[in-house]
């Protein structure tokens, strides 16, 4: 562990059960625990979803939501294990971030998407007397070189087999 006077950083692992989807943000106020759930359900057909959402005060609980039990007790794992005031886990099934991204982003209370992504996250944490806050994500591997004209060609065949491009 690093830091300074009183502050520890940390980077914990977060749980993204397989075949899932993670969006990892902050938000600002318990209302968007309910604000979440309806632009999830209303953003992609079959969508299956967990989300877990860290309370600042009051009560400081952790709040869950989500039609996929284990999504939602994942979130909820995320969620302790990261200790961080106002963050939020979304795990998603049956859909992708670009699905639901936008609205989220959009919703009044989200202050900022750390990451979105099916990749192993680390969150990078700092904790000191007063709790915990979220300083950044690593979001999957460091590069290993410079694309060549094949691996253009294959992103673009993989997009378009996705249907993302025509």
């Amino acid at each position: 562990m690093l830091g300074g006077e009183g502050m520890e950083i940390q980077a914990i692992k977060i749980e993204i059960p397989e075949g899932s989807n993670l969006i990892f943000g902050q938000t600002h106020f318990i209302k968007s625990v309910e604000d979440l759930y309806e632009i999830l359900v209303g953003s992609a057909p079959g969508i299956k979803f967990g989300l877990a959402f860290c309370e600042a005060s009051q009560q400081c609980l952790v709040r869950k939501e989500g039609n996929a039990p284990e999504l939602i007790e994942a979130c909820s794992r995320n969620a302790i294990n990261v200790g961080a005031g106002h963050t939020f886990f979304i795990l998603i099934r049956d859909a992708f971030p670009i699905n639901c991204l936008n609205a989220i982003k959009a919703c009044p209370e989200v202050c900022r998407v750390f990451c979105a992504t099916a990749n192993p996250v680390q969150a990078i944490v700092a904790e000191n007397e007063q709790g915990r806050g979220v300083l950044g994500v690593i979001d999957g591997f460091s590069p290993k070189g410079i694309e060549t004209e094949k691996d253009k060609s294959d992103r673009k065949d993989l997009l378009r087999r996705f249907g993302y491009k025509l």
